[in-house]
């Protein structure tokens, strides 16, 4: 068997533009400041995938550290064109220059190139059809805007390697979950 592994790449799931409330500001605890973001709207469309966030049940449950450091916790449903439920959570971590960090703080509008804002996200839904996303390993990438957020969520795949080379366990493997768990872009359920 060989030692080398496959590598990863990376296919856009969807893009989600959500709005924001006004944050629940629970005080100092021992991380730092912990704050409660609630997510009360949006839209989120993608290859295979479209719909709204629900609100009242999508929020972000953050602890701002001493330097400005956002630690993520978050958590949304979205409902698909088809009525299907998704669950979302995202772990991730929000961080920049303290100047950057002052900015978005202020709520200015900060290119997202300035700060780096990633999750690693798990989803979960008890629709047949969607059933990949309940196996699939994923991270998303993040901005935040005035009066809202941007997530961008990719499942993270294996790349193939050419066919002089297709003879070990894990590239079979790694195929296998490929050709099973991706969905068929002929196949859409928006």
């Amino acid at each position: 068997m060989s030692a080398q592994l496959p590598n990863p790449s990376l296919t856009r799931v969807y893009r989600l533009e959500a709005t924001v409330g006004e944050p629940l500001d629970l005080g100092e605890i021992a991380q730092g400041r912990r704050r409660i973001v609630p997510l009360t709207g949006g839209t989120f469309t993608g290859p295979e995938l479209k719909g709204t966030l629900l609100p009242g049940s999508s929020a972000d449950w953050q602890i701002v550290m001493p330097d400005g450091t956002a630690l993520g916790d978050i958590r949304y449903t979205l409902q698909s064109g088809n009525g299907d439920l998704l669950y979302v959570q995202s772990r991730g971590v929000r961080h920049g220059s303290a100047d950057v960090l002052e900015r978005l703080a202020r709520g200015d509008d900060v290119d997202a190139s300035e700060y780096t804002f990633r999750t690693a996200t798990q989803i979960e839904t008890a629709a047949p059809g969607l059933d990949w996303l309940n196996k699939g390993v994923f991270i998303s990438v993040g901005a935040r805007r005035p009066g809202g957020v941007i997530y961008e969520t990719y499942l993270v795949r294996c790349m193939q390697r050419p066919p002089s080379q297709r003879h070990n366990q894990l590239e079979e493997q790694c195929s296998f979950f490929v050709k099973k768990c991706v969905p068929n872009p002929t196949r859409a359920t928006n």
